[in-house]
């Protein structure tokens, strides 16, 4: 059975496998906060969504606003400990897992695996371990959410596609994310057949961008191919802008 991916922009991915569509990390606003959005989001990627996939705690994540656009009754797949916060909202649906576990939605069977990353939502909030996902049905997708390098990496592949975060909104990094060299390795260790970079050229601080869309935007992609070149060159990669997809 074909599939399709959408790279709707930040870590939002709508993929559609084997009769089995699924959302990963909605953030489907066009202003959050003090970010603007380079893009609008597609009219299309709130229809038909089977279930959510988020990774961890942290507001461009686990987007409630975004979440709530989707509908209280929608599927939704959250590290252990996020489920009282979602539950609290009203939504209905709401399954918690931790490293290792595996769940069938249709199809395909979802495995949550390690991530590096920080594990709160602010001070006073909620926290869980974060998470990346490898959907399997038949082609292998490993969605990683928000992480850093990490040993065993490796035993995450190889899949058939691995969509993974290359750089954030704005112009620098904090702590727990890959840059587009520290991507490239991912890759090399991964070692997908695939590899469509994300987490890059969606959002950005309003005042960085007054005159202009900002040129630190466009930039991670072309960075993370030329890193890639010299870390893992026989691994295919397809860059996405938001909105736009692949067929698999």
């Amino acid at each position: 059975m074909r599939g399709r991916i959408q790279y709707v922009g930040h870590a939002t991915v709508f993929v559609d496998l084997d009769g089995v569509r699924l959302l990963t990390d909605p953030l489907l606003r066009n202003r959050v906060a003090h970010l603007r959005r380079s893009t609008r989001v597609p009219a299309r990627t709130r229809r038909g969504v089977d279930a959510v996939l988020i990774s961890h705690a942290h507001y461009d994540h686990l987007d409630l606003p975004s979440l709530e656009k989707l509908g209280k009754k929608i599927p939704l797949v959250v590290p252990r400990g996020l489920g009282g916060l979602l539950r609290k909202r009203k939504f209905e649906s709401v399954v918690e897992v931790a490293v290792d576990e595996t769940i069938a939605i249709g199809e395909l069977e979802i495995r949550a695996v390690r991530a590096e990353h920080d594990r709160s939502r602010g001070p006073f909030g909620v926290s869980a371990d974060p998470l990346g996902y490898v959907v399997s049905g038949s082609k292998s997708v490993y969605f990683a959410g928000d992480t850093d390098l990490f040993d065993g990496m490796e035993d995450l592949g190889p899949v058939d596609l691995g969509l993974i975060p290359i750089w954030g909104w704005g112009p620098g990094l904090g702590g727990g994310h890959l840059d587009p060299a520290r991507a490239a390795e991912a890759v090399a260790r991964i070692k997908p057949a695939l590899v469509v970079p994300i987490h890059w050229g969606t959002y950005f601080p309003i005042h960085l961008g007054l005159a202009r869309q900002p040129r630190f935007v466009d930039l991670p992609p072309v960075q993370f191919v030329e890193a890639l070149g010299k870390t893992a060159p026989s691994v295919r990669v397809e860059i996405l802008r938001p909105g736009e997809s692949l067929e698999l």
